[in-house]
């Protein structure tokens, strides 16, 4: 056969009739099929009494998508539900219809539909689903969900405060029921992260059965709750916090032994888990497990280590909601309605997938559910979405129950799990930016009005002055050398102070002092510098008159509050003005600048500009001119 051959391949695509068309979602329809929604919608009251445009079935669908695609926005989101349906006459709604289609149907339906499709997934003779005649459940709750940083969230679920600052997005804690064996939920309720763990699962409490066996850790190693628990008559395996003393009523020959915690009498285990790497390192933990359990010959304490280990499977479950299915993004609800709406929307999508995996899965006989991946699956319900594939079951021939997400499981098992660990570390650290706002700007998004530009015009050449009417501007406001001047002007009587001889520092090394020469005035001597002071370094002195420049050491200005400088030998700071100088030794000193409470050195500049400030240890060369005579 040539290579440039063609060969057509045509589809036929079952959708339900008129506006009602885009209300789909690809094969995961049959397990949400059409019936089913309109008993919700009725029983809830979202029935609309007239025929719309954009009926409230087909908006329950496009809630459901807004969760299977959570990366795009909503107009896209719809553009996805019809994109395999060309040829049919369907509407085109703007992002306005589509919010408000959200705002009609409510939460009441999305919770209805969770309500019915809650609940256990596998058959009991389905590998890893059971202990004994338990079927393995467990509570654990996730509050590392977020929400946009609006007003409305932030009055309902609030901010999580840390060493660091506020979180930057409200929180919501969501508590869970698992099915440990399947990942499968049996129920769910969620809020604001500030009511505790216990609290929410005490919501749940009345969803367990005598044929469960509650796998918990040690946060819900509470009175109320374990006395809830157990008399539901569910069996209970929990992990015992460490601060608890429980008496030891007898001792079982296994090492464990009969204690009684409020008014229940529960079998405690306690043990020393080590696990030994392939490089030779170990690692171990304390384990003490609590549970109602306490036959040790039917239930030897090693099996119950062993099985508690499969409460980390709704660990796995949070990993697929959290990261698989949102990536780990903000939901886009920004009042707390909507975020209810999408959150029952998120946990019946997840449900209904969890269906169809264990579904495929039981069809191969042995394989454990843990080896199908949720990745494939929910890439195969978004392509089934897209092309509008599988919505209606066939009407003749046989009954498929693996279709098309399933028979892409059952081609990618995952291996049999591996017998790992790692450091319970963070990847990523915290951000490096702080959370202090120095511009103030509005934490939240705001629209701007108005935008304006302002050009500044040059300032006149300080190297040819001019006067005002020269330049047409005003004149300049007196700065800091006036001021400056004015200091000077005002105390001719101030004396220089000589400062003490330093020994040489390893810093500056020059040989034997070198007396500066005297110069004539009223200024007097300035006196010696020392070999520990480069000449570079010296401060010199001028009088803007006819007094000629003197010499003289940095420490004589110390009664000087304010002067401008110029500083030789240190980098970017070319150009200073100096607020304070101070000549300390060994006393504490405040002032612009300066470090409150702090012993510096002796001899030390403390420079202010723009206001930042630097202390610079030493001599450092200033060069300023003073005016009128002294």
């Amino acid at each position: 056969m040539p290579k440039c051959a063609t060969v057509d391949a045509t589809r036929t695509v079952t959708v339900a009739s008129d506006v009602y068309a885009p209300g789909h979602l690809g094969e995961l329809t049959q397990v949400l099929p059409f019936e089913l929604v309109d008993s919700v919608l009725e029983e809830t009251g979202a029935t609309p009494r007239r025929l719309r445009s954009l009926p409230s079935r087909t908006g329950v669908y496009f809630v459901l998508a807004l969760g299977l695609f959570e990366r795009v926005g909503a107009r896209l989101v719809w553009d996805k539900l019809v994109a395999g349906l060309s040829g049919l006459p369907l509407v085109s709604p703007s992002e306005k219809a589509l919010r408000d289609l959200r705002r009609r149907i409510g939460v009441a339906p999305l919770r209805a539909l969770f309500e019915v499709l809650a609940g256990p997934l596998a058959q009991p003779c389905t590998p890893g689903v059971r202990y004994r005649k338990w079927r393995t459940v467990a509570f654990d709750g996730c509050s590392s969900l977020r929400v946009p940083d609006e007003e409305r969230n932030r009055s309902w679920l609030d901010k999580t405060r840390a060493c660091f600052g506020l979180a930057g997005y409200p929180a919501l804690m969501l508590m869970t029921l698992v099915e440990t064996g399947t990942r499968g939920l049996l129920g769910a309720v969620f809020g604001p992260s500030s009511t505790g763990e216990n609290a929410y699962a005490l919501r749940l409490v009345h969803l367990l059965k005598p044929d469960m066996l509650v796998l918990t850790d040690c946060g819900f190693d509470s009175g109320d709750f374990l006395e809830a628990a157990t008399a539901t008559g569910a069996q209970l395996l929990a992990r015992g916090k460490s601060t608890r003393r429980p008496p030891v009523l007898a001792t079982l020959p296994d090492g464990s032994y009969l204690t009684q915690i409020y008014r229940l009498k529960l079998r405690v285990i306690e043990a020393k888990v080590t696990v030994t790497g392939a490089d030779g390192s170990t690692v171990s933990d304390h384990y003490r497990l609590v549970t109602t359990l306490t036959d040790p010959r039917t239930d030897p304490a090693e099996a119950l280590i062993s099985l508690y280990h499969e409460r980390w499977e709704i660990e796995s479950a949070y990993y697929a909601l959290r990261h698989t299915l949102l990536r780990g993004r903000v939901l886009r609800s920004k009042d707390p309605v909507g975020i209810e709406q999408e959150m029952w929307a998120l946990l019946v999508l997840y449900q209904a997938i969890r269906t169809v995996m264990v579904t495929a899965v039981e069809t191969r006989q042995s394989t454990d559910p843990d080896r199908a991946s949720f990745t494939v699956a929910l890439e195969a319900a978004r392509d089934g979405v897209t092309t509008a594939t599988g919505v209606l079951p066939p009407t003749t021939g046989p009954v498929d129950l693996v279709r098309h997400i399933g028979t892409a499981v059952l081609a990618s098992l995952l291996p049999h799990r591996r017998a790992r660990f790692s450091a319970r570390t963070v990847k990523s650290g915290i951000s490096r930016y702080h959370t202090w706002n120095g511009a103030g700007r509005s934490r939240t998004s705001t629209h701007i009005t108005a935008i304006v530009a302002k050009v500044h015009q040059p300032r006149p050449s300080r190297l040819t002055p001019t006067g005002p009417e020269d330049t047409g501007f005003p004149a300049p406001a007196p700065g800091r050398s006036t001021a400056v001047m004015e200091i000077m002007h005002s105390a001719p009587e101030r004396a220089w102070r000589r400062c003490r001889y330093r020994p040489p520092t390893r810093h500056h090394q020059r040989e034997g002092p070198q007396q500066l020469p005297s110069p004539a005035g009223p200024m007097g001597t300035a006196g010696t510098t020392h070999h520990d002071r480069p000449s570079h370094l010296q401060t010199r002195l001028a009088n803007t008159l006819d007094t000629a420049p003197v010499s003289l050491n940095f420490a004589d200005l110390v009664d000087l509050p304010i002067l401008c400088v110029i500083l030789l030998g240190v980098s970017n700071w070319s150009r200073c003005v100096v607020e304070s100088l101070h000549v300390l030794e060994d006393r504490p000193v405040r002032g612009p600048g300066c470090s409150r409470g702090r012993k510096t050195w002796t001899h030390t500049l403390c420079v202010v500009r723009d206001g930042r400030s630097r202390r610079s240890p030493g001599i450092w060369a200033v060069t300023a001119r003073r005016s009128g005579t002294t």
